[in-house]
Formats: C-alpha cells, structure tokens, sequence
C-alpha cells in the first residue's frame, strides 16, 4: 500500500437538483480533511474520497461523471484498478442523483456507508453504524434548507450520534452551483474550511452564518422600496460614515468597504440585510 493520508471520518455528497447544487460535508480527526475529501463540479457530480485517501479519486472520478458514468459505474471504474482498494471509502453523487458508496474490506471499523435518492453517506473508524444512519436519516427529513444547510444539519447529527471514534479536528463544506458564486463568475457557491479546531462543527457553522451575511441573497420580492423618507435616512447615515454624494453611488462604496457588495443594486430597493447592517454602523 501506498502512502496516502489516512482520513478516518464520516461525510455526505449530495445534491439537489431543483437547485440545481452538488456539494460534500466531511468531519475528521484529521488536519485539514477539506484538503483531500470534498470534490465537486456542477451538472456533473460530488465525491467524498476518505479512508486511506486516494486524493486522485476526485478529479479522476468528476472525469468519468463528466463523460456520462453513474455513480455506481465511477465506483466500480475506480475501484477495479486501485490495487488499494481494500483500504478505501468513497461516496458518489452524479448528475442525476444517482449515488453510490464504497467501503474496502481493509478499512478500520466502524466503517461502511449508506445511499438514497440524492446522496450518499459513509465513515470510517467511528463509534459505531449511528453515525452513518444518523447522517442519511437527517439528508432525507430536511429536504426544506438549502442544500449547504441540510449538509451542515447532516455532519452535526453525525457529530452527535457518535462521529470519529478518534474525536474532532477538522470539517469542511463545499457546495457548486453552475455560475452562483460571486458575482455569478464563479461555479462555488460554498468553500469553507477548519482546518484545526477543538470543536469544528460549530465553527463551520459559525462561518456558514457569516458566509451568508455577506453573499447569502434576499429574495427580491422582500427587499425594501427606497421611498423620499428611508433616501433621507440612508443619505444621512451614509455621510455619517464619510460616504456622500449620489446614493447609489455612495451605497456601492460604503458596500464594497463591508463586503457587501453582492447584496447591492442601485438605489430604488434595499436589501433589509445592508438596511440593518448600516443602521448599526451609523
């Protein structure tokens, strides 16, 4: 066997195809497991790659996803000719949904997967199978959130029926939607990443609040008219801040300094979002 990194951990690749979104959530003993499991392209698929890692099932796999494969086709393709195979886990989600989870007859118990419509599920090393069930029992009752939400949601059931028998270190999301990243020139609508941390699921959860703050989108129907008096307001606060002159104009600026600026778009509407956050800086 060769000397890849032994990622003991659970994860899930999913997608929702209404939203068209695919996306992986992996926890590990491990430094940095966002380095090597999660791998994803839109309208193509998602794949969790763990266990005795091997990292080229990421790229090696979205090829064959990319030219029509199945998931249970990329598994089998991938498998068959890794002499390593008995010490690997992978997780596979095509473009259809379709998914597939493999787990090598080498891997260290608690290991083994589980798959339904959407999304595949699996772990290594763990307490025990609850983990796993925990993780897909939770992906197929919350089919409400957007698809980031239900893979967080899904790894802190995980977490909390058991997770890595080793303890926690690290976690990371990774969710693609073909142009929804930001300013629509970006196919990744979601990358974070603990890297080293005492309790990582929270702080995944902790910057998923903050990503949605700043590139997280209001639906258009709820932002607010910019009436005579709320231009007042704006104008007002906006000088207060050093930011005068046309308010369109000076509402991009002051929402290019706080990284807002995806939540702006002229002066005629206000997302509620930049109306709270500038009412507390002003």
């Amino acid at each position: 066997m060769g000397r890849e990194p032994l990622v003991a951990t659970y994860s899930i690749a999913a997608c929702d195809l209404e939203a068209g979104e695919w996306g992986v959530a992996t926890q590990s003993k491990f430094l940095a497991v966002g380095s090597v499991v999660p791998w994803a392209e839109p309208h193509v698929g998602a794949i969790a790659t763990q266990a005795y890692a091997n990292p080229r099932y990421g790229p090696d796999g979205l090829d064959l996803l990319r030219a029509g494969r199945s998931a249970q086709e990329v598994v089998a393709a991938l498998t068959e000719a890794d002499a390593d195979r008995d010490h690997r886990q992978i997780g596979v989600v095509d473009a259809k949904g379709g998914a597939a989870t493999f787990t090598g007859t080498g891997c260290d118990d608690w290991a083994g997967g589980r798959t339904g419509e959407g999304y595949a599920a699996q772990g290594n090393i763990l307490v025990s199978e609850d983990t796993v069930e925990a993780i897909a029992e939770t992906f197929e009752a919350n089919a409400g959130p957007a698809l980031a939400e239900r893979l967080i949601d899904c790894v802190a059931a995980g977490q909390a029926a058991g997770g890595d028998s080793r303890g926690q270190q690290s976690a990371a999301l990774l969710v693609v939607a073909k142009d929804g990243g930001y300013g629509g020139l970006s196919d990744i609508l979601v990358d974070l990443r603990i890297d080293d941390h005492e309790h990582p699921i929270p702080e995944l959860q902790r910057l998923y609040g903050l990503h949605q703050a700043i590139f997280g989108k209001t639906p258009r129907e709820e932002w607010l008219d910019v009436d005579e008096s709320l231009g007042a307001e704006l104008r007002e606060r906006l000088a207060r801040l050093g930011f005068e002159g046309e308010l369109g104009e000076a509402l991009f600026h002051w929402g290019g300094r706080e990284n807002l600026e995806e939540r702006i778009d002229g002066a005629e509407q206000i997302d509620p979002v930049v109306l709270e956050e500038l009412r507390l800086q002003s």
